[in-house]
């Protein structure tokens, strides 16, 4: 079910800030998905995403066309997707800022002077946890 972002629970906040990958998915011109492996922290006051990059990757090009992108991140049974409009920022203090950030949740970045700022302004949080163990399926396992 979907929830604001505003309304993230105590648990899914902790949960970004475990040190875990996310797949980041923009789209292309075409409108056909483009799917990376990313690293990124969340300001849970201003409610948006940082992904760090280099300024000729194809989710800046995406990113700079302001369309909508989806940040999943996935531990087991545990997931959370954060869905919004991006923009990219190339200032040093929005750089570094992101950098500080990233170093917190991950460790510091190697130096990029190429480096900008992909920034995902959530509007939408999707996510579930399940019970461990799973119930068993309702559904017959294959050849039986």
């Amino acid at each position: 079910m979907a929830t604001l972002p505003a309304e993230l629970s105590p648990t899914a906040l902790a949960f970004l800030t475990e040190r875990h990958l996310a797949t980041l998915t923009t789209l292309r011109r075409d409108g056909s998905p483009h799917a990376v492996p990313v690293g990124f922290s969340w300001d849970a006051e201003a409610l948006l995403a940082r992904v760090i990059s280099s300024r000729g990757s194809a989710k800046v090009a995406q990113a700079r066309a302001g369309r909508r992108a989806a940040l999943t991140q996935v531990d087991g049974r545990r997931w959370l997707t954060l869905e919004g409009s991006t923009r990219v920022l190339e200032d040093a203090d929005s750089v570094r800022d992101a950098e500080e950030r990233y170093a917190v949740r991950y460790r510091r970045p190697r130096p990029n002077p190429q480096r900008v700022v992909v920034v995902l302004d959530v509007d939408r949080v999707l996510g579930g946890t399940w019970p461990d163990p799973l119930p068993p399926s309702p559904y017959p396992k294959p050849g039986l």
